[in-house]
């Protein structure tokens, strides 16, 4: 991706502070978080799955776009978020079974996000898919998008769904054609496609560390690559 140009960012987005103001004045219930006034509407395995997150969210620090995104794919679920970005807030919409994210952006301000300080304060069911409205926002593939936020967003930690003891493999169809990986995690990802690696492993591969390697497995976990086996012997 090319560095980060904040003139690209549009500017007529509403105010974070604006955003934030509004939600301290909801009531706080049962379906609140994060703010979504419409959370309760959610199918409740999904639910249930941003509920982990509740304590955070109800902190004021907001969710991480990742472990939305990740839940929103998981339950192949459309969904609709407040994302706060420095001063304003991004209306984003993530589309799983059309593999589309929304966002009222240029494709070059893509690049131009702050991705590790992207929080979301609110989260809804998405409305009709693109197609059902010729006034719908631009749309962008979404791999691309998981694999920035997996690589470049606040989180440095496996995601819940593929921490603990396992060893980890690329599937053998997996497409990674159209995502950047650069030379440390191409060499990487031709050894996954290869072997059967655990966490600990992968960090001690030549420019690679926990993190990288943690970044790595999250980004492959959610373009539905990645191959997670309890029962291997390098689990242990």
């Amino acid at each position: 991706m090319m560095p980060p140009d904040s003139s690209a960012i549009p500017t007529l987005l509403p105010r974070s502070s604006d955003f934030r103001r509004h939600q301290r004045a909801l009531p706080l219930g049962t379906d609140t978080l994060a703010g979504a006034t419409r959370l309760s509407s959610l199918e409740p395995l999904l639910l249930k799955d941003l509920q982990r997150f509740d304590a955070r969210a109800r902190a004021g620090e907001g969710l991480e776009v990742v472990e939305v995104l990740a839940a929103a794919v998981r339950h192949n679920r459309p969904l609709r978020l407040m994302v706060e970005h420095g001063e304003h807030i991004l209306p984003l919409t993530v589309r799983p079974r059309e593999r589309l994210v929304q966002a009222p952006l240029p494709a070059a301000a893509w690049d131009a996000l702050n991705w590790p300080g992207l929080r979301v304060l609110q989260v809804e069911p998405a409305g009709p898919a693109p197609g059902d409205n010729s006034a719908a926002m631009p749309a962008i593939p979404l791999g691309p998008v998981l694999w920035a936020l997996a690589l470049r967003g606040a989180r440095a930690e496996l995601l819940p769904e593929i921490v603990g003891p396992a060893a980890y493999r690329i599937a053998p169809t997996t497409d990674l054609a159209a995502l950047e990986l650069g030379n440390v995690l191409g060499v990487a990802v031709a050894r996954l496609q290869r072997e059967t690696a655990a966490l600990d492993d992968i960090a001690r591969w030549p420019g690679m560390n926990r993190e990288r390697a943690s970044r790595l497995l999250n980004g492959l976990y959610l373009q539905a690559g990645l191959i997670v086996s309890r029962a291997h012997p390098a689990a242990s």
